[in-house]
């Protein structure tokens, strides 16, 4: 199947958009919501692109607890899910939608152990420097919660959030082999089921003194 560069889905993918992503080794992944509470703020837009680029925008619906072929995809066990803080996402598509994401990489914890000469681990940031383009956050706090009447620049801020990830996170392993900090990165990402899960519970600083 081939995928036009941007598509909008509501509620779910397609059975055949399914199918094309299950044969992708990777797919960067990103959410958009009305807050960042997931117990309060609902999940309303799931993106999704493959290493060709090719970008699906799915709308979730108020109310929504199930997307089954969501839930097939990120629970797949062939399709390594990359994402930009990956603690959020995981922890807002449990709680909304009852997906368990495995196995994914976090681009933020990869930063943040590897570009120890920077402050700045934002996404922004990584795009900026390991691929050269500068993102346009303008549309960062938006109102996502109407998604029949979405923007042409919300839709563009939320796909050029995945646009650019994997090329990002191909830099950063990269980055992460060579100073030997791979394998401690991928111990890190193994953790992170059980702190949404602590997230959702709404326990703070449980490993604190």
């Amino acid at each position: 199947m081939s995928l036009s560069e941007f598509q909008v889905c509501d509620r779910d993918l397609s059975d055949q958009i399914l199918a094309a992503y299950l044969q992708a080794d990777r797919l960067a992944v990103d959410t958009e919501t009305m807050g960042l509470k997931p117990l309060r703020d609902r999940l309303c837009l799931i993106q999704i692109c493959n290493p060709e680029g090719q970008i699906v925008v799915v709308r979730i619906a108020q109310g929504q607890t199930t997307a089954p072929n969501l839930k097939h995809l990120f629970e797949s066990a062939g399709v390594l899910k990359v994402f930009h803080f990956a603690r959020f996402d995981i922890a807002t598509m449990l709680h909304h939608l009852s997906i368990e994401t495995a196995p994914f990489f976090c681009t933020k914890i990869a930063s943040k152990l590897v570009r120890t000469y920077s402050p700045r681990h934002g996404l922004k940031d990584l795009v900026q420097e390991l691929h050269g383009v500068e993102l346009d956050k303008s549309k960062q706090s938006s109102d996502w919660g109407n998604p029949h009447n979405l923007s042409e620049a919300q839709l563009s801020y939320a796909a050029n959030d995945v646009r650019y990830l994997l090329p990002v996170q191909e830099q950063l392993v990269q980055m992460l082999e060579r100073e030997g900090r791979l394998e401690l990165a991928q111990a890190c990402f193994r953790c992170l089921p059980t702190f949404a899960r602590l997230d959702l519970l709404d326990f703070v600083n449980l490993f604190e003194h």
